[in-house]
């Protein structure tokens, strides 16, 4: 049975016990099967017999992206390599490439939670999914593809590369939903448009994934497309998309959280936040037998609710990402992070979502240029407006930063759009 399908839930109660049980099998799992863990238990003391429950969790030490590299590449498999099935790895564009095993019993959770997910957007056997996420090492397109197998949907292993391929098949097959990132159907819905196949497309619903996106993202995704869209969550080396999902009522990301334990944490003192408080999140993988993780920190930033959703579930809720610990920008002395950018944008009415953050260093002093595109039905060459419009933004954006930056307007669909995650900072002083 999927759980969110019947919207039987489990109470908070039936839920904390569950949590408990799982992390106590989860400890003395890891304890004698990962030389990592037995480590870092033995360095403060703990046996696997000190944890007796989910409150206990806070006593165990927490896992960074660092643990995963030192022990590239399967330093932390929990299994022999003849139980792992399939393998999946980061792009390591920041060093070396973090690696994540799965077996059987791995991705039959993990396609059972994407599957959660997709029943939540209304997505059902009947329909015609297009998986536009990247297939590979990468995973997006494989976890997508197998939770909407789970569900009986018909599946489209489209991947990304050629939109002009993928928007003929979009209405050649007469695809109902779509999975991909929220910066690519963007791309998407300008290519439709541009080949007038709008009124063609049979397209009810979205799962986009694998990048932060606002609101005005969002509902201009709803607007072009005439769909429904939803946010969905996950990182590899917890699982991959599938984690957590917002629902038709959009008040939060739900997390499967009988398989992924959720902290948000305090920045500075990393213990527990309250509900509704901003902090790092953290996961621990309750059930993954591959290469299992405690209290893993995820350096996003968000904010949890643990009360039942409008839709009837009681599973906790992660608020819309704020930013990320290691996105942050320190730019003249003040912490910038690239999603404050987007947040003040939503604010105006003439621009698209698109934009580029470009940081350099002049005479040993930071810059920051922020390049902006113009909605196309605003757009004009008439200096006087041009100037009006810069001001508006430079005022905006230094509201929300503290700081002003250089504003410049560029012309409707002049920014490079990405098929993968969206790239929205230009650091040069990283080349000094």
């Amino acid at each position: 049975m999927i759980w969110n399908e019947t919207k039987e839930c489990m109470s908070r109660d039936q839920m904390t016990a569950l949590q408990s049980a799982r992390l106590v099998k989860l400890v003395d799992y890891m304890y004698h099967n990962v030389e990592f863990y037995r480590k870092k238990m033995q360095a403060v003391g703990l046996m696997p017999n000190d944890i007796k429950s989910i409150e206990d969790i806070t006593k165990l030490p927490f896992t960074t992206k660092d643990d995963l590299r030192d022990n590239y590449p399967f330093g932390l498999f929990a299994v022999p390599n003849s139980q792992i099935v399939r393998v999946h790895a980061s792009s390591g564009t920041t060093g070396k490439a973090t690696v994540v095993g799965y077996t059987r019993r791995d991705l039959d959770i993990w396609s059972e939670c994407v599957a959660r997910c997709m029943t939540m957007a209304g997505i059902t056997k009947d329909d015609i999914i297009q998986i536009a996420y990247g297939y590979g090492l990468f995973t997006g397109g494989l976890g997508a593809h197998d939770g909407a197998q789970k569900i009986g949907a018909t599946v489209v292993p489209m991947s990304t590369g050629n939109s002009q391929k993928l928007t003929t098949m979009m209405v050649d097959f007469g695809a109902t939903a779509i999975a991909c990132t929220p910066s690519y159907l963007l791309h998407i819905s300008e290519v439709l448009a541009k080949e007038n196949l709008l009124d063609k497309i049979k397209l009810k619903a979205a799962i986009c994934g694998a990048e932060p996106w606002t609101e005005k993202m969002h509902k201009e995704i709803e607007s072009r497309l005439n769909i429904k869209a939803f946010d969905i969550y996950g990182l590899s080396e917890i699982m991959g998309p599938g984690v957590a999902c917002d629902c038709e009522f959009h008040k939060g990301l739900h997390v499967c959280e009988d398989h992924f334990y959720p902290e948000v944490l305090d920045t500075a003192t990393m213990t527990p936040v309250a509900d509704g408080e901003t902090g790092e999140l953290a996961f621990t993988t309750l059930t993954k037998e591959g290469i299992p993780l405690i209290r893993y920190r995820t350096k996003d930033l968000t904010s949890i609710d643990h009360s039942t959703c409008d839709c009837g579930r009681t599973s906790a809720r992660i608020s819309r990402f704020k930013g990320r610990v290691d996105d942050m920008l320190i730019i003249r002395g003040v912490n910038v992070f690239p999603s404050q950018v987007e947040a003040a944008l939503v604010n105006v009415e003439e621009v698209t979502p698109h934009y580029m953050m470009i940081v350099d260093r002049v005479n040993n002093l930071d810059t920051l240029e922020i390049q902006v595109e113009v909605d196309q039905k605003y757009y004009t060459d008439e200096i006087r407006v041009i100037e009006g419009l810069t001001k508006k933004i430079g005022h905006v954006i230094q509201q929300a930063l503290g700081i002003n930056a250089k504003i410049k307007i560029v012309e409707p669909l002049s920014l490079v759009r990405s098929q993968g995650k969206a790239v929205h900072v230009i650091d040069n002083r990283k080349l000094y």
